[in-house]
């Protein structure tokens, strides 16, 4: 039994954390509009230089980063482009386009904070403070709001965008991760590049794959259950969605999940 001194504790201590997401999600509110009327559209060419320099896909179909052949000039350019994202204001723009802006602008940064610790085997020992991955640490400034990682995609396209193809978008630099794009995103494609990573990546055995009788999933499904239906069921409804014919009807067949598992590598080339 906890005495009473453990309890309050305990108590106090989650009403911190309580308060803490309250007032990161009041912070972050104003993120969620947006201006359909609005005709703006945002420069992501730096962003297709240097994915299409540096970017390249594998046979097998993940895409991987060749961070030490990235110079100097290129990362320059690569800041200058973050610079550049940080003085747009997100709320003119319309939805597709807003979330464009937050996908490159975090996968970006991913790649710059990467770039700054390399070489390192996994973005996890790129740390916030004592937490392993640097996605609580300070990483921009957009509309005089301090934002790390985790507020872009929890905090923003999470919480304001509820599509759950949100996780195909974003990259966090690992072998186990959806797929970094070989093109910036754009408002007007939005819905067919979502569409093409969320195939790529169910129909990719670091996805999901069956061995024998047993279902292996992506650890990404269980982390984020809730985006997915709440349930194991819902996570098997959404991959069967973008399965390819063959492993649909494995997973029809077999209609339950043994294992959740994740690759936390770095993407670098030769991964």
């Amino acid at each position: 039994m906890f005495s009473g001194r453990t309890r309050l504790i305990v108590a106090v201590a989650a009403a911190c954390v309580s308060w803490a997401a309250a007032a990161a999600q009041d912070r972050l509110a104003a993120f969620a509009e947006h201006n359909e009327a609005g005709a703006a559209a945002v420069d992501h060419e730096a962003w297709d230089v240097f994915l299409s320099r540096y970017v390249s896909l594998t046979r097998d179909g993940r895409t991987v980063v060749d961070y030490a052949a990235v110079g100097d000039a290129d990362r320059t350019a690569l800041k200058a482009y973050i610079t550049a994202l940080n003085g747009v204001d997100p709320t003119a723009l319309a939805r597709n386009e807003a979330f464009a802006y937050w996908a490159n602008l975090y996968n970006a940064l991913t790649v710059d904070i990467v770039l700054a610790g390399y070489p390192v085997e996994s973005i996890l020992n790129i740390k916030s403070g004592l937490r392993a991955g640097p996605w609580r640490r300070q990483a921009t400034i957009v509309n005089g709001v301090t934002l790390t990682l985790d507020d872009i995609e929890h905090g923003i396209l999470r919480a304001h965008w509820s599509d759950n193809r949100v996780h195909y978008a974003l990259n966090c630099a690992s072998v186990g991760c959806p797929n970094l794009p070989q093109r910036a995103f754009r408002g007007a494609a939005l819905d067919a590049m979502l569409d093409a990573g969320a195939r790529a990546y169910v129909n990719h055995p670091r996805g999901v794959r069956i061995i024998g009788d047993r279902v292996i999933v992506a650890s990404i499904y269980k982390w984020f259950i809730e985006d997915f239906g709440g349930d194991n069921a819902g996570i098997l409804a959404h991959v069967t969605k973008y399965a390819e014919p063959a492993l649909r009807v494995r997973l029809g067949e077999i209609n339950k999940i043994s294992k959740f598992d994740y690759d936390w590598k770095l993407n670098d080339i030769g991964s």
